[in-house]
């Protein structure tokens, strides 16, 4: 089922955690934001968005001789009378949180950018790895209200 302007039902994706997958990510991603018909610029603060957290489970996620796995599932909300239209994405890894440095010498911003570039950004990590949610706000004029 194709997805209807302004809307993405659900999409669901697994990458290995190899830094060679975050353009493969970057590209696809972009492509499936297409039925949101956004401008150049939303899509380009998406795309460092959910880049950031791919490059953070694939760089922290898993030690130097562990594989793993980059997830990202996306999708929409429509508008309620007290939220606008959403799109939501879920980066989650399966490997182990380590805590941001607190004076990084390699990086160490991907956070910072993912909530500059977010609606908001939510980070939850437990046994079984990290998940990062990214929200933003979809422009009410690219909605699909069936008229």
């Amino acid at each position: 089922m194709k997805d209807a302007p302004g809307h993405i039902e659900f999409l669901h994706r697994s990458w290995p955690a190899d830094p060679d997958q975050l353009s493969v990510i970057r590209h696809q991603l972009a492509g499936w934001l297409a039925p949101l018909q956004l401008t150049d610029e939303e899509i380009a603060e998406i795309v460092l968005a959910v880049d950031e957290a791919a490059a953070n489970a694939v760089r922290h996620a898993y030690g130097p001789d562990e594989s793993g796995a980059v997830e990202l599932t996306l999708w929409t909300e429509d508008a309620s009378a007290a939220a606008p239209p959403t799109l939501s994405i879920e980066v989650v890894d399966h490997g182990r949180w380590r805590p941001p440095v607190a004076v990084p010498t390699d990086g160490g911003r991907g956070i910072s950018l993912m909530s500059t570039m977010s609606e908001s950004v939510l980070i939850h990590y437990d046994e079984r790895g990290s998940r990062v949610l990214l929200r933003h706000r979809i422009p009410a004029d690219v909605i699909d209200i069936g008229e």
